[in-house]
């Protein structure tokens, strides 16, 4: 996507992550936030919680800064940051709980991505990533070439070079990666195993603007009420079944699988065990990755099973009311009816409703198929026959 000048505009104007960069207390912003919530992969936090740990925040930085930095009271400022000006957190009542909840927007997860990324850590591993390249390139061309004697050809190619590799464990030579490529390919890990877990609040930030539309559509709906829900199920399958979806369909059922989860769990402690990758290993919190996704991916689908719950449940309350229209328009009818029950009227239709009539057949109101009965015209001419007794 080019990076056109009103494109450039509308952002910096409208888009919370720019906002986040402009804003006045970003650093306090920024840091409180990923102190509170992507250190330790939290998704949700209380409102009391969260308005504690910000004033005691604001405290410790008002202790070591002049003047009065952050003149404004900590329920000022989240209430700030969750107005559609800023949208760097979102407010929302977890189901069976009355106290407001915050998390990040997948907005600000993006500007604190990327102020993370402007220290610097670390040296650019530019020969992992280029055969991080060809790998994903190699996927994509061998996926879809159709030609059996091609396909072939490279399953040999790689037959050949496990076979060359087995030989040479078997003479007893190794050669395995350099401290520079172990210590460039864990880097390479550790900065998708991050980008991961952001990309739920994106699926789930999908999933409640899906959820949002449909209950605006349901507002407005003045047709047939199977055109809405055929209407319904097909805007849910379009998130569904997108890119996206079946995306983070596949992750969730490959992580969920015992063999999965199993071979993953060796992987991590046998990397734990590598002494050249020396203080990548710190990151404690990387050791239980595993366990994050796992949380995020529930969250994740958590949320859009409380989405389809309450759909149906808007949907049932909304025919609950439809039908307690009719149910008094019928009341309305029955009172007329009693009230003119002493003095019926002299006329055979005392009240009108308004409306189309419709003309009701019912099936079992054709008599059923009978076949037509005929005398045979010889029965008729047959004289009786007298029997003699004698």
């Amino acid at each position: 996507m080019a990076l056109d000048f009103d494109t450039l505009a509308h952002h910096r104007k409208n888009h919370p992550a720019w906002r986040l960069f402009m804003a006045d207390n970003a650093a306090m912003v920024a840091s409180f936030l990923d102190r509170t919530f992507r250190e330790n992969n939290v998704r949700q936090v209380s409102e009391t919680d969260l308005i504690l740990a910000l004033d005691d925040y604001q405290r410790t930085l008002a202790e070591r800064l002049e003047g009065d930095p952050f003149p404004r009271t900590a329920a000022e400022y989240l209430t700030e940051w969750t107005s559609d000006s800023r949208g760097w957190l979102r407010k929302f009542y977890p189901q069976g709980s009355d106290t407001p909840h915050y998390d990040l927007t997948p907005e600000a997860e993006k500007a604190l991505s990327w102020m993370e990324q402007l220290s610097g850590s670390g040296f650019l591993g530019t020969e992992g990533r280029l055969n991080l390249c060809f790998d994903l390139l190699r996927q994509v061309v061998h996926g879809t070439e159709e030609n059996r004697e091609l396909r072939m050809k490279a399953l040999k190619k790689q037959k050949k070079e496990v076979e060359a590799e087995i030989e040479r464990l078997k003479k007893g030579e190794f050669t395995g990666l350099t401290d520079r490529e172990l210590r460039e390919r864990f880097q390479q890990f550790r900065q998708t195993a991050r980008d991961l877990l952001g990309d739920f609040r994106a699926v789930e930030r999908n999933f409640m603007d899906l959820d949002r539309s449909i209950r605006e559509e349901i507002t407005l709906w003045d047709g047939e009420k199977s055109d809405l829900l055929r209407r319904i199920l097909d805007r849910h399958d379009e998130i569904t079944d997108s890119d996206e979806g079946m995306s983070f369909r596949a992750f969730w059922d490959f992580i969920m699988h015992p063999a999965s989860r199993d071979e993953l769990e060796a992987l991590l402690d046998k990397a734990w065990n590598i002494r050249e990758l020396g203080d990548l290993l710190e990151d404690r919190r990387l050791r239980r990755v595993h366990f994050d996704w796992i949380f995020a991916g529930e969250q994740t689908q958590r949320r859009v099973a409380q989405l389809s719950s309450q759909l149906r449940r808007y949907l049932d309350d909304k025919a609950f009311w439809e039908n307690r229209r009719i149910m008094d328009l019928l009341r309305s009818i029955e009172h007329k009816a009693v009230g003119h029950a002493e003095e019926p009227p002299s006329d055979a239709a005392f009240m009108e409703i308004s409306g189309s009539r419709c003309d009701i057949t019912l099936p079992m109101d054709y008599p059923l198929f009978m076949p037509p009965w005929r005398c045979p015209w010889t029965a008729l001419c047959r004289k009786p026959v007298r029997k003699s007794w004698t």
